[in-house]
């Protein structure tokens, strides 16, 4: 597969503007491509969301369409240079992206090397096999939980570490994590906000400022810092608990 991605933990990082902090990053992804199909669909205001991209990229000399705006929004997908997938909700993502019928074109030209896919939060879930590692409630019921599967391994974004201080008796991510790990044998890389995943062919590499997470049913959980070769995780095969 020749998929080209670069995936966020988040938008936003505290006291930058939204995308500021990796604006560099989607620069050089971007490889002098100036189009950008935006897919909003996590987001109850499409409209506004789209604008908000469209501001946030104009620096960059990109020109910035929704998805939602199009009459065949499949169609908009197989004619794209570059999709980006925003974050909110991941299940309101998700079946917003069913139902426009995007999960196989997008899945097809991304591993064809025709598509390069930036996603965000939630748009970062749905580059992994489905989207069971996100942090959302499940405001919507999408028809099932498999996403693009651009990764073959599970991310959790806007990772947080466990807080000895904190008082708060519910999970921590990491004992969420742990569980799912119970349940399904597929690794789960913890992205912290302020990282993100770069991929470009058979090379995966871990950018930004803040480092991850890894976890794997059997193996100690590992800390990584910004930089670190995870590559040998694109080979990965992992099963998934599908009982009914």
């Amino acid at each position: 597969m020749r998929n080209d991605l670069l995936l966020l933990s988040n938008s936003v990082v505290h006291g930058r503007d939204y995308l500021e902090h990796a604006l560099p990053e989607i620069e050089a992804f971007l490889a002098g491509r100036r189009t950008v199909l935006f897919v909003p669909y996590a987001l109850a205001d499409r409209d506004g969301y789209t604008a908000k991209v469209a501001t946030a990229l104009a620096p960059l000399g990109v020109t910035v369409r929704g998805a939602h705006a199009s009459p065949d929004p499949a169609r908009a997908a197989a004619e794209a240079e570059v999709l980006f997938v925003g974050g909110g909700n991941t299940f309101r993502l998700l079946q917003g992206v069913q139902r426009a019928g995007l999960l196989e074109p997008v899945r097809r030209r991304v591993a064809a090397g025709e598509l390069a896919y930036l996603g965000s939060s939630a748009g970062t879930n749905l580059a992994c096999p489905t989207i069971r590692t996100t942090n959302d409630m499940p405001i919507v019921q999408p028809a099932s939980l498999e996403a693009f599967g651009l990764l073959p391994f599970q991310v959790n974004p806007h990772y947080l570490d466990p807080d000895p201080s904190s008082t708060h008796m519910g999970e921590t991510r990491e004992e969420r994590i742990t569980q799912f790990l119970e349940e399904n044998d597929v690794p789960v890389l913890g992205i912290r906000e302020g990282s993100w995943l770069r991929r470009t062919e058979g090379t995966l590499l871990l950018g930004g400022s803040t480092g991850a997470v890894l976890f794997r049913r059997g193996v100690s959980m590992e800390r990584l810092t910004p930089g670190t070769d995870l590559s040998f995780l694109l080979a990965i095969t992992g099963r998934f608990d599908d009982r009914h």
